[in-house]
């Protein structure tokens, strides 16, 4: 038996000197990240314009559920439930030969072949269902021999005495033949897919616990072939011997009809008198993964009939005088298989059966590349408070409250260089200029300046500037002082407009975006500021980031072109 079990265990380990422990890479696009992930500008990026990068499924595929789980897998996507539903998985069918022993009184002779299908399916990621059916003959020979047995023979039908033929002192070597079928419920687990360090594994460990019923007839060889009993004084040579020995005499002595019936406990018997008894069962093994639909997997099983003593054909050890040894109790089944799997696949898209994949490949996944995880606003720092952030600012020290353009710097309106915050004489010609400290224009004739001046720029007092979007259509706390300062200049000048501008052109969705977020300025004007919506002018999907909204008091022609103050979305169905 011992051999026998070596030889699979070699036969197994030539198969698995393949790296065993190798796991399948990943397509070179799934190793590559993706442009801009280390630069600061990594959170521009559209999660949505990303490839899945896991390597076992993609759980944005609506496809690979069920329609029972489509309720969650919605939830899931709309951000109102935080697991992904369960895949569609695939059933396992295997088959395989094995090593069939019956374990118990009489000692195993040589294993024989047995056979075993079985088909299963994962209730989760660890635990899994299976049936399975096996079928094997064990053949059983005593190393000494036993004294006072009393199993009846049969001759022609009918028990004309025992096996001892009556006599206690008359030794003999039992042989039996069991032939057995048992089908089983395996609960099995498994957590070997569960893996921090890699997407998936090509091997896996199990084990299992088992219920179902085990039928089995033993026949004993108790006549020669003149159906006498076997007279072993002639048939062993020297009882002395090694047990090897007595076994080579009593194989070559005896012949293999195994005619007489091995008693039984009673109770039910099936299918050609076999004896059906209650069987639970235990077992581990491994499995070794050659592609994504077969494995070959390695499993040894015990069986326990439900205090059966007779499988072997005897409740009694051996005993070399007196009266038979007291043995076990019951007998077991030791079962050693090789079984090759596949993965039964459906019509619908289902992935591989949950034991193989890893749970954690959607999680990891989302850490390093999100595709739907609910980032948070970036927080840029902006020292002064001016809406413009530090790294972009070139003033970065504006005094709060003053009005700044799209660099950071203070507005200066008439480009005197001096900001319209310290200019004393807000419009001076170019030909009043040079100016002095207060921004006061040199000019021989300053009542014709003022009259030039004021005529040639009206609406001069509303300054222009930029506005940052990084979040969605929200007006951040850097705006808000922004868009503040705008209200006072055109509370100032009322008579006066401005354009508010979006970039964004390209695209359809560069487009919307624009208008959403011009729209977002000119709403908010109005809800927290009371500045008509009239009075400003309506500009989107011009050359540009789609994030960014400039901001200008508009020029004579604009104000007087009645501009749309109100668009239409020009895409409304993007969202």
């Amino acid at each position: 038996m011992h051999k026998m079990k070596y030889l699979l265990f070699a036969g197994l380990s030539v198969l698995l000197s393949l790296p065993v422990f190798a796991q399948e890479s990943a397509p070179q696009s799934a190793q590559t990240p993706p442009p801009g992930a280390n630069s600061a500008s990594a959170p521009q990026w559209s999660n949505r314009d990303m490839t899945y990068r896991g390597k076992n499924y993609d759980p944005f595929d609506s496809s690979y559920y069920p329609k029972f789980r489509s309720k969650q897998f919605h939830k899931y996507m709309d951000h109102q439930e935080i697991f992904p539903p369960k895949p569609r998985n695939q059933w396992e069918i295997g088959g395989g030969l094995g090593l069939f022993t019956v374990v118990g009184n009489v000692p195993s002779l040589v294993p024989t072949i047995g056979l075993n299908l079985g088909v299963r399916k994962s209730l989760g990621y660890i635990f899994s269902l299976r049936a399975q059916y096996i079928y094997g003959v064990a053949k059983n020979l005593d190393r000494q021999a036993t004294t006072g047995y009393d199993a009846p023979y049969t001759k022609f039908g009918y028990t004309p005495g025992f096996y001892n033929n009556g006599t206690p002192a008359n030794a003999v070597y039992r042989a039996t033949r069991t032939e057995a079928s048992q089908v089983s419920l395996d609960l099995m687990f498994n957590a070997y897919n569960i893996n921090f360090h890699h997407a998936r594994n090509s091997m896996s460990f199990f084990g299992y616990f088992g219920l179902g019923g085990f039928a089995y007839k033993t026949r004993i060889n108790a006549l020669d072939g003149s159906y006498l009993p076997y007279d072993f004084s002639t048939i062993v040579k020297d009882p002395n011997e090694k047990a090897s020995k007595v076994r080579k005499d009593l194989k070559s002595g005896m012949d293999k009809t195994f005619e007489s019936a091995a008693p039984t406990t009673g109770g039910a018997h099936i299918l050609d008198g076999k004896k059906l008894d209650f069987a639970p069962s235990i077992g581990a093994g491994v499995q070794y993964k050659i592609n994504k639909k077969f494995n070959v997997q390695l499993e040894e099983r015990y069986t326990f009939p439900s205090n059966d003593p007779y499988i072997d054909g005897s409740p009694f050890g051996a005993s070399l005088g007196g009266s038979p040894a007291k043995g076990r109790s019951s007998d077991a089944i030791n079962y050693l298989s090789l079984t090759i799997n596949y993965n039964l696949k459906t019509k619908k898209k289902s992935v591989e059966p949950l034991y193989w994949i890893n749970p954690l490949d959607h999680a990891y996944s989302e850490l390093s590349y999100p595709r739907h995880m609910v980032l948070p606003n970036p927080v840029l720092p902006d020292e002064d408070g001016d809406g413009i952030t530090d790294q972009f600012d070139k003033c970065p020290k504006t005094p709060a409250g003053v009005a700044v353009d799209s660099h950071g710097c203070p507005l200066d309106t008439d480009g005197d260089g001096v900001p319209d915050y310290k200019d004393k004489q807000l419009i001076t010609p170019t030909e009043c200029q040079p100016v002095d400290a207060d921004g006061v224009g040199k000019c021989p004739c300053p009542d014709a300046c003022k009259d030039m001046g004021t005529n040639k720029t009206a609406c001069g007092s509303i300054g222009a500037g930029t506005l940052l979007f990084t979040a969605g259509s929200h007006i951040s706390t850097g705006m808000e002082a922004q868009l503040a300062t705008l209200a006072a200049q055109m509370q100032a000048n009322p008579n006066c407009k401005a354009v508010i501008l979006g970039g964004g052109s390209g695209s359809k969705i560069k487009e919307q975006h624009s208008w959403e977020h011009v729209n977002a300025v000119i709403e908010y004007m109005g809800e927290k500021n009371n500045i008509a919506r009239q009075r400003f002018i309506f500009k989107y999907g011009e050359a540009g980031d789609e994030n960014i909204v400039t901001y200008r008091s508009a020029n004579e022609e604009e104000s007087k072109s009645g501009a749309n103050d109100n668009p239409p979305p020009p895409h409304p169905e993007i969202k």
